[in-house]
C-alpha cells in the first residue's frame, strides 16, 4: 500500500524530531595543536549524528588542572599520553576509554619563505632575535622542543632568545605575526592536504624528542552521556582518520 505523500512528510518530520530530541551536547577540551582538525571533525560529527560538540582549546596542562578541579568537560583530547594516564590513575576518567587519536609532529617554522632550511641549520647560525616556544610545563609540544634543543646541544645558547607562548596556538601567532622570526609549532598548524601552507619549515626528527602520542579520554562525569560516547567512537572512525591525516598527523 502506498503511503500518501502528506502522511509520509508527517512521518519524516516525526522521525526527525525524535532524533533531535535524543541529540545531546558534548563539552570537549582539546589540545590547542588540534584546533583545525577538530573543528572540521566536529562539523562532520554533528551532520552525521545530530550531536553537537562544544569545543574549548588550550594547553594540556591547564586543562588537566581545570578538570581535576571540577571543570564541566566530558571528553579530553590531550597533546600527550602521560596526562591522560595520570588522570586514569586519579579516577578522573572512564576505565578503558583512553586511546591514541593522533601522533603529532614538531616543526621549526618561519612565516618567511626560505628562512628555515630543511636541516634546521638556521638554529646553529643564530641569526635571529626571537625563537617562539610553547610553555614546556603545560604544552607537550613545548616540552618536545626543549628536548630537541637539548639533544642538539643548543638549549643554553638559545634560551635567552625564547618568546614563550601559553600554548601552541599563541606560539604560532608569535611567528605568524613576525614577533618571532621562527618558532617550534605543530605541523598541523602549517600543513594542509600534503603541503606546507606558507613560509618555510624543518620537520624536527622524531629521534630528537619523545613521541608526541596524543590520547583521548572519556571523563568520569560523562559515563552516561550519549554524545560523549558517540564522539569517542567517531574519532576512531575512517572519516575522522582522513581529516587527521590531512593535517599531517600519524595514527
Amino acid at each position: 500500500m502506498n503511503v500518501p505523500f502528506c502522511k509520509f512528510v508527517a512521518l519524516a518530520a516525526l522521525l526527525m524530531s525524535a532524533t533531535l530530541a535524543r541529540a545531546e551536547t558534548v563539552q570537549v577540551a582539546v589540545a590547542a595543536n588540534f584546533t583545525k582538525p577538530m573543528e572540521a571533525i566536529a562539523a562532520e560529527f554533528e551532520k552525521d549524528t545530530g550531536h553537537k560538540a562544544q569545543l574549548s582549546f588550550g594547553a594540556t596542562g591547564k586543562f588537566y588542572a581545570q578538570i581535576a578541579n571540577g571543570a564541566p568537560f566530558d571528553v579530553f583530547l590531550a597533546a600527550d599520553d602521560s596526562t591522560p594516564m595520570k588522570m586514569e590513575e586519579e579516577l578522573l576518567t572512564v576505565p578503558g576509554s583512553r586511546f591514541t587519536y593522533a601522533i603529532g609532529t614538531l616543526v621549526l617554522w618561519s612565516a618567511r619563505e626560505g628562512y628555515v632550511d630543511d636541516k634546521g641549520e638556521v638554529l646553529k647560525k643564530g641569526e635571529f632575535k626571537h625563537l617562539a616556544i610553547a610553555n614546556p610545563k603545560t604544552a607537550p609540544y613545548g616540552l618536545a622542543a626543549i628536548q630537541a634543543l637539548t639533544r642538539l646541544g643548543l638549549l643554553s645558547a638559545l634560551q635567552p632568545r625564547f618568546v614563550q607562548g601559553e600554548n601552541i596556538t599563541q606560539t604560532y601567532q608569535f611567528v605568524a605575526t613576525g614577533n618571532a622570526e621562527l618558532g617550534f609549532v605543530a605541523l598541523s598548524q602549517v600543513f594542509k592536504e600534503g603541503k606546507l601552507s606558507g613560509g618555510s619549515a624543518w620537520l624536527v626528527p622524531a629521534s630528537l624528542h619523545d613521541p608526541i602520542r596524543q590520547d583521548a579520554v572519556l571523563l568520569a562525569k560523562a559515563r552516561n552521556n550519549a554524545a560523549a560516547k558517540a564522539l569517542m567512537d567517531y574519532l576512531k572512525g575512517e572519516k575522522a582518520a582522513r581529516v587527521i591525516e590531512s593535517y599531517g598527523y600519524g595514527r
